[in-house]
């Protein structure tokens, strides 16, 4: 698998509090991807994603890759990971209800694995389509889910970036998981919500089918979410298998 990874502060933050890390070529293990968005203020949020990206690739390098049910131990995985930070979180009154978003994808035999938490999302683009395939745990996808508006509407609401579910926030956590079947030149995207915040997923897919290699594509989607405004920290991954 060729992939890409950036992650950028963008134009308008003082700090990047994105994290994310890929292991590829590690033996016996099958390529991983990890995404995190932190939240919390201050530097608090630069710790939880951090926290979280570095347990969950100790975790990943010490797994049981012979087993079948991978979903359920990316679920597990996730919930340790989320102990970790609440209990972390609550010896200091300021790192009190930091948080982050999380998503662990994993690729094996040929299905992609993923591990899911607040509104980093991942795309998987085939020939000339792009497809979202995690959901949003924010207020407008719930909108957006139960017809109350349109992804039109969705872009530019006043509530876009409140999220419902997050790692580290409380014990006890709902992870979402899913499983896609995946081909050869299918490419996988990784991303959180300061590129989808700032390009379209029309615009994300013609940049992905315009750059071959993932570095150029990471790259590029960086530098053209800062060209839209860079909101917000920017990270992508791009796995192409």
């Amino acid at each position: 698998m060729r992939y890409g990874i950036r992650t950028d502060r963008g134009l308008k933050r003082q700090l990047n509090e994105d994290n994310c890390n890929v292991l590829v070529g590690y033996p016996g293990i099958p390529a991983c991807f990890v995404i995190a968005d932190g939240m919390g203020g201050h530097k608090c949020g630069e710790v939880a994603s951090k926290m979280a990206v570095d347990s969950v690739c100790n975790l990943l390098l010490k797994a049981d890759w012979g087993q079948e049910n991978i979903s359920g131990m990316l679920s597990a995985i996730i919930t340790s990971v989320n102990d970790e930070i609440y209990n972390f979180s609550i010896l200091d009154e300021a790192t009190q209800g930091m948080g982050t978003t999380l998503i662990i994808t994993v690729l094996k035999n040929r299905k992609l694995y993923i591990g899911h938490v607040g509104d980093s999302r991942v795309y998987i683009i085939k020939d000339d389509s792009i497809e979202k395939i995690t959901w949003d745990h924010s207020f407008i996808e719930e909108l957006v889910k139960n017809g109350s508006i349109t992804k039109d509407e969705a872009i530019n609401h006043p509530k876009k970036n409140l999220i419902t579910r997050a790692v580290g926030c409380e014990p006890g956590l709902q992870v979402d998981t899913y499983e896609q079947d995946v081909k050869e030149e299918d490419v996988i995207l990784l991303c959180t919500d300061g590129l989808t915040n700032m390009l379209s997923e029309e615009e994300i897919l013609e940049i992905i089918r315009n750059n071959e290699e993932p570095q150029n594509a990471c790259d590029t989607l960086v530098q053209n979410a800062n060209n839209s405004g860079g909101e917000d920290n920017i990270t992508v991954i791009v796995g192409k298998i």
